[in-house]
């Protein structure tokens, strides 16, 4: 009976791994839907990157060994300058080995595009093909703010990827990410796009990124982001990661963003970002509905407009709101930063502003950071650095307070190098050279009149002190 009851149940599982391994009739003779006929056409086009690389750190000659970190930044002179007068060893360079992918974008040239961080303190860089082959690459020009690096190298029957217009992504579009995670050779891995345009990650300079949740991992930087035709769409940067491992939330940067940066590179090789000269910040549905607009409008509010830049001069203010910037709808203040800061210095921006009821256009001609602290170092040397905002408060340790509050300050800016101690950000300037200071106007009036130094009278908490800017 025990026998006769095996065999029951051994044909039964054999009757029903039969009756599953059947396709429906409709689906017998059919291809079975496969990526593999596109990937093996664009595979060839994404290649291994590997750097070594030296850093000169110095070392805390009280860390426990184990503690000593293994990736570090190179010294500050001051560190360096210690170690020579208490005639210490200097620590020699460490040597380090990273991976990373990248992308050939012209066979004519050689050129492959890859993350400016994979190449970080690269002393060699080799780049492995698809085939096996070996080259040593050439750095051609690289650009740490938007993260974008082009490599060259000397190489026949070489594949690129053509571009795809990023901007016509959607969320819910499949996307393949291919790239070296970890070292393995390339590896395949498949998602959607889930989000697009983020920023705010404090990731790059320049944020506009397409988030996925096809795995990427580390050795994926610089590797490519395909649609289903086989197009660049992106390039593979970033991932979060709380515990280390992939957890579906990577970050690509577009390719039109990417295809900017290249040709900036490949004619100049360098990307000199153009600046306007403002802040800003989301327009939120509360903000919307403070300013009188309906809660469903979206932009950038422009908070502050710095004195002699390029916004001031072309009549922006602080309140307006940018909708467009070049015919393209902007919905949030990164996608402002994004777009203006990869054009290059000098180039005439078109804006669409909100103020008030009214919409107009205007032109902005961006200028270089050299450009912009140059003329705002000679209209004003004593206040470059600074912004300010109109102050005007009841303090309990002062009483009644009319002046100029510091709101932001560039490090190596004379005032924060002022005497016998530098002006912080929160700052309130009360008087210049002894003569009140009521609002902005007046003290760059006196600011600009001053010819050796300036006497500043400043609050800060709950005390007051003297500083001299010079």
């Amino acid at each position: 009976m025990k026998k006769l009851f095996i065999s029951f149940i051994a044909t039964f599982f054999l009757f029903v791994s039969a009756s599953y391994a059947e396709l429906p009739p409709e689906a017998q003779g059919k291809p079975v839907p496969s990526l593999a006929p596109m990937l093996k056409r664009i595979m060839p086009a994404v290649v291994n990157i590997s750097v070594v690389g030296e850093i000169k750190y110095p070392v805390n000659p009280f860390a426990e060994p184990s503690k000593r970190p293994q990736y570090n930044y190179p010294p500050t002179t001051p560190w360096s300058q210690r170690q020579r007068r208490e005639k210490r060893p200097i620590q020699p360079p460490s040597k380090f080995q990273s991976l990373g992918s990248g992308v050939i974008v012209d066979t004519q040239k050689g050129y492959i595009v890859t993350n400016a961080h994979v190449l970080r303190d690269a002393k060699t860089i080799t780049v492995t093909l698809n085939d096996g082959r070996q080259f040593k690459g050439k750095l051609v020009g690289q650009d740490t703010a938007s993260d974008i690096a082009v490599i060259q190298i000397h190489a026949k029957n070489l594949h690129s990827l053509a571009f795809a217009n990023s901007d016509n992504l959607n969320v819910g579009d499949f996307v393949v990410a291919i790239g070296n995670p970890f070292g393995l050779k390339q590896t395949v891995t498949s998602g959607i796009v889930s989000a697009l345009q983020r920023n705010g990650l404090g990731i790059e300079g320049y944020e506009n990124f397409i988030q996925t949740d096809a795995p990427i991992n580390p050795g994926n930087s610089g590797g490519a982001l395909v649609n289903l035709k086989g197009q660049l769409v992106g390039i593979n940067t970033a991932i979060l990661a709380p515990d280390g491992g992939n957890i579906g939330i990577g970050f690509a940067i577009p390719a039109n963003m990417v295809d900017s940066v290249i040709k900036q590179l490949e004619k100049y090789g360098a990307v000199h970002h153009g600046r306007v000269g403002i802040m800003i910040q989301n327009l939120t549905p509360g903000l919307a509905q403070a300013f009188g607009f309906p809660q469903s409008e979206s932009g950038a509010v422009v908070t502050y407009v710095n004195h002699f830049s390029p916004a001031e001069k072309a009549g922006l203010k602080a309140g307006d709101v940018i909708q467009k910037v070049n015919d393209k709808v902007v919905k949030n203040a990164g996608e402002v930063t994004s777009i203006v800061g990869l054009l290059r210095a000098g180039t005439d921006v078109k804006m669409q502003i909100l103020r008030g009821n009214k919409t107009f256009n205007i032109d902005v001609i961006t200028a270089s950071t050299k450009q912009y602290e140059k003329l705002t170092q000679e209209r004003n040397p004593f206040l470059y650095g600074m912004n300010f905002n109109n102050f005007n408060r009841y303090s309990t340790t002062h009483g009644e307070v009319q002046g100029v509050q510091v709101t932001n300050l560039t490090k190596n800016s004379p005032a924060a190098h002022a005497i016998p101690i530098g002006v912080r950000p929160g700052d309130v300037i009360v008087s210049a050279n002894n003569k009140p200071v009521k609002n902005i106007a007046e003290l760059e009036k006196i600011a600009k009149a001053s010819k050796d130094q300036l006497l500043l009278n400043i609050y800060r908490g709950s005390g007051a002190m003297f500083v001299v800017v010079k």
